[in-house]
């Protein structure tokens, strides 16, 4: 069967391109623009598609059995705060262009609709509270409240025959080089002070078999729901002292970060579908990889 991803050269993208890839689907990049060629491990078909609200892309459907939406416009390097100083077009952009695509899909005939969205829709709660879905959502920045409306306008598309769900997901980590902690590492080994910091992760491979998950599993268990989707709770500690026994480097680490003070997402309910994270050992075998890479 044939996946449309849109923003499947994105970080996150590419993850589950490569799992569906590998699990035997026929994958169209939907973009604005191609691929390289040898970009993805296997061949891929390519569609044009925009998140620009004035076009229809409902022939970029034509035979796509299932579609997942991890495009999403924003400056570079940042999701929160993403905006600039051009809040009603990263608005225009991500929320109204992202309906006009998940409704294009409806019309068109295709079967699931997974959108990718982010904790961040859950907004700021009190330390130590764990995040579950159905909780009530205060997002406090724009990126969350788009991302919250996109998943509500996507529920209420959800009908027979047209499957939809979303995954809130924590920060994302992965092996691909360049890397989100590539920074936090140069800093480290050069000897600059570094904040102590804490926060939770999933690996974008995990990303990748969550919504594959989504695709095989039974729809009425799936379809209008949100899951989340996290991992791993790590602090500067836990990345660097790895990096410090690779490199043997003798610059001080700074102190672990105070984990309980952390808003944990429960992952209770994608779990009950089967999905299962790699945790501890996967990031291990990431920050080596790393490591060694540098």
């Amino acid at each position: 069967m044939k996946v449309l991803v849109s923003g499947g050269t994105g970080l996150v993208g590419r993850y589950i391109v490569e799992e569906l890839l590998a699990a035997g689907y026929t994958v169209i990049i939907g973009g604005r623009h191609a691929p390289l060629p040898r970009f993805f491990s296997r061949p891929v078909e390519f569609a044009p598609l925009s998140l620009d609200p004035a076009h229809d892309h409902i022939e970029a459907f034509d035979d796509a059995y299932f579609f997942v939406h991890a495009a999403f416009h924003h400056l570079p390097g940042q999701y929160r705060g993403g905006e600039g100083d051009d809040p009603e077009t990263f608005k225009r952009f991500n929320l109204d262009g992202t309906v006009r695509l998940l409704e294009a899909a409806k019309r068109a005939g295709t079967r699931r609709c997974i959108f990718i969205s982010s904790r961040a829709a859950y907004g700021q709660h009190a330390p130590g509270t764990t995040l579950t879905e159905g909780m009530p959502d205060k997002p406090e920045t724009l990126y969350g409240q788009v991302k919250l409306d996109a998943e509500r306008s996507l529920a209420h598309l959800a009908a027979p025959g047209f499957a939809t769900a979303s995954l809130r997901l924590t920060g994302v980590y992965s092996d691909l080089r360049p890397n989100k902690w590539d920074k936090l590492i140069e800093d480290y080994l050069a000897g600059r002070p570094l904040p102590s910091r804490a926060g939770t992760e999933v690996h974008a491979r995990d990303v990748g078999k969550a919504v594959r998950l989504m695709l095989e599993a039974d729809a009425a268990r799936i379809s209008g729901e949100t899951f989340n989707v996290s991992d791993v709770a790590l602090d500067t500690w836990d990345i660097l002292e790895p990096i410090r026994w690779e490199r043997d480097c003798l610059n001080r680490l700074p102190l672990p970060a105070d984990k309980s003070l952390l808003t944990p997402m429960d992952t209770t309910k994608i779990r009950a579908l089967g999905w299962s994270p790699g945790g501890m050992p996967l990031f291990d075998e990431t920050i080596h990889a790393l490591a060694a890479g540098i």
